[in-house]
């Protein structure tokens, strides 16, 4: 059991992946990934309503390298990597991602995509990456499961 009586299985790359979750479950969900050892990033997506704005709020948070070309291959690439932010895992909580969503889908879902691909890469590695999107779905309540696993 961790120190903030979660136990999530966060610590397991086999298990990581992309999961929607509710904006109140995030602050409980940083404290667990930071409990399982993971380095833990929270990205406010407020108000991006397109590319550029999304891939700077990603740059930022990220500390993504000065060469950073701005782009979803870039971002990929980068993701992929991580070297300057060295973990045993990581957890990306991403607020507001259901602005995103609803503004750019195709953005939001090239998002999904890379993130993915950078979550199944770690964990061919053996490090668990996590991505928390708070999505609230007006039409079904709060989703809770996966959406690529």
């Amino acid at each position: 059991m961790s120190e903030s009586g979660f136990e999530l299985g966060l610590d397991d790359p086999a298990e990581a992946g992309l999961y929607e979750t509710d904006a109140a479950n995030l602050p409980a969900l940083a404290v667990a990934a930071r409990d399982a050892g993971l380095m833990v990033r929270s990205i406010d997506l407020d108000g991006c309503r397109d590319k550029a704005t999304l891939l700077l709020r990603l740059a930022s948070v990220l500390d993504l390298p000065a060469g950073f070309g701005r782009n979803w291959d870039a971002l990929s690439d980068a993701l992929r990597d991580l070297s300057w932010l060295p973990a045993s895992g990581y957890a990306l909580l991403l607020e507001e991602a259901g602005q995103l969503r609803a503004a750019c889908p195709r953005e939001y879902d090239t998002l999904l995509d890379v993130l993915h691909e950078a979550s199944q890469g770690w964990a061919a590695m053996e490090v668990p990456f996590w991505v928390f999107l708070a999505v609230e779905d007006e039409e079904h309540g709060v989703a809770g499961s996966a959406l690529l696993h």
